[in-house]
């Protein structure tokens, strides 16, 4: 009976020690759930937040917040390339962004503890994914709204910026110059030479247009071997001055399209806000009568509308 007993006890004992181990598993299980649901979640309030921008840096700005909130990290940038960023600093870890092969850019960081690491890895990549997403974003923009011949922008996406900076100059009581440009004897290039040869020329004119102006000027294509230029804080005597700098540059460029290097030169009209007109029809109009009177002059040449109207 006493080993009955005893036997018993050792049954009991042996049962609630199995008891405490399947509760410890199932407090480990919950703990471990809990912790990839919390881990599910942030991935998805990162992702949700980031998607609703569209600017690189804004993302990044949030995706680094979320790494304070999740993870012990002493500091954290990107690069798009390591050694335009002057390598990686002292102490600091890299991480590749990238899409299957594709790289997007880096992370450089420290201060990760090796506990957070695996977390640090996962949000990395998700943020990846959704940097990816933005840069695509920007390149079918892009695409959208370049002229595909000749790299400037279209004619709809220019006159909608044109709309924007007269209004903004209305605004500010500030000056815009509006440049209208045509290819001289265009036609004959097209004639003797060929359409590719002359699909080559405006585009090599596009190129020079690009390189002739400031970056916040709006260069694009008005339609055929039309270009046309909007210049922000720019009087009629600022325009003139661009006017024949891109003049200039088109005249002395030697331009190779396949068996042929032809020389071509353009004749500009300009038309300024408010001197000229007040509205983006009126500053086409009549930049477009000062581009006639150019060619007009024998072409080659610029005029401004305020030359012929004072």
């Amino acid at each position: 009976l006493e080993q009955r007993a005893d036997e018993e006890v050792l049954r009991a004992k042996q049962t609630y020690q199995n008891i405490i181990e399947e509760k410890d598993k199932t407090v480990a299980a919950k703990t471990k759930l809990e912790r990839e649901a919390a881990q599910i979640f942030t991935l998805y309030e990162m992702t949700k937040e980031i998607t609703r921008h569209f600017d690189e840096q804004e993302a990044f700005n949030i995706f680094k917040r979320k790494l304070k909130e999740n993870v012990g990290i002493g500091d954290c940038r990107m690069a798009d390339d390591l050694a335009q960023a002057g390598g990686v600093p002292p102490d600091y870890s890299v991480f590749t962004l990238k899409n299957k092969e594709q790289k997007l850019g880096f992370l450089l960081y420290k201060g990760v503890a090796q506990k957070d690491k695996e977390k640090f890895d996962i949000l990395g990549a998700q943020f990846a994914l959704a940097y990816r997403r933005i840069k695509l974003y920007k390149e079918i923009e892009t695409l959208a709204i370049t002229d595909a011949s000749t790299g400037v922008y279209t004619r709809r996406y220019f006159l909608e910026r044109f709309e924007e900076e007269i209004k903004r100059a209305q605004a500010r009581k500030t000056a815009v110059s509006f440049l209208m440009l045509d290819v001289d004897h265009f036609k004959k290039v097209n004639d003797q030479h060929g359409h590719l040869t002359g699909d080559e020329v405006l585009a090599q004119i596009g190129g020079a247009l690009k390189e002739s102006v400031r970056e916040i000027d709006i260069a694009g294509r008005y339609g055929g071997e039309e270009f046309c230029v909007v210049l922000p804080e720019t009087d009629a005597a600022g325009a003139m001055l661009v006017a024949e700098r891109i003049r200039k540059s088109v005249a002395k460029k030697a331009i190779k399209a396949y068996d042929a290097t032809l020389h071509v030169t353009v004749s500009t009209g300009i038309a300024s806000f408010p001197a000229d007109g007040k509205l983006p029809e009126e500053l086409i109009d009549k930049a477009d009568w000062s581009l006639y009177r150019a060619k007009s002059q024998g072409r080659n040449c610029t005029v401004a509308f305020g030359m012929y109207n004072k």
